[in-house]
């Protein structure tokens, strides 16, 4: 019976391990693409822009959310008052925190290479 429970134990531990590193992303150094990352390149990984807006220069800045901002309510316990714990009111009001939207800005030089990015948070 201890066997078992021990080889239970590692299966587990071997499960979380192996579920815990699909949980893991590959985060994008934006600094090394700058002067060889193409906005085609950008469409084909990121899909279609948000926004994006062609300057008089010929730059190109376009913005592709990447993380959606959302608003959260939360209750604090109920607050009694009263003699021997007898209810006579509730004093609490909800707390609303809120989260934002949060965009990648990347410009485009007139030759088509990526100049610059940025995270922006609106």
């Amino acid at each position: 019976m201890n066997m078992r429970l021990s080889f239970n134990a590692i299966l587990l531990m071997l499960a979380l391990l192996v579920l815990g590193g699909c949980a893991t992303r590959n985060k994008i150094n934006w600094s090394a693409r700058v002067g060889t990352y193409t906005f085609d390149q950008a469409v084909i990984d990121l899909g279609p822009p948000a926004k994006q807006a062609k300057l008089q220069d010929g730059t190109l800045v376009a913005e592709w959310q990447t993380e959606r901002g959302y608003a959260q309510t939360h209750y604090p316990p109920p607050y009694y008052y009263g003699y021997r714990y007898r209810h006579y009111g509730y004093y609490g009001a909800p707390v609303t925190t809120y989260s934002p939207d949060v965009f990648l800005r990347l410009t485009f030089a007139p030759d088509g290479k990526l100049a610059a990015w940025k995270k922006v948070v609106m």
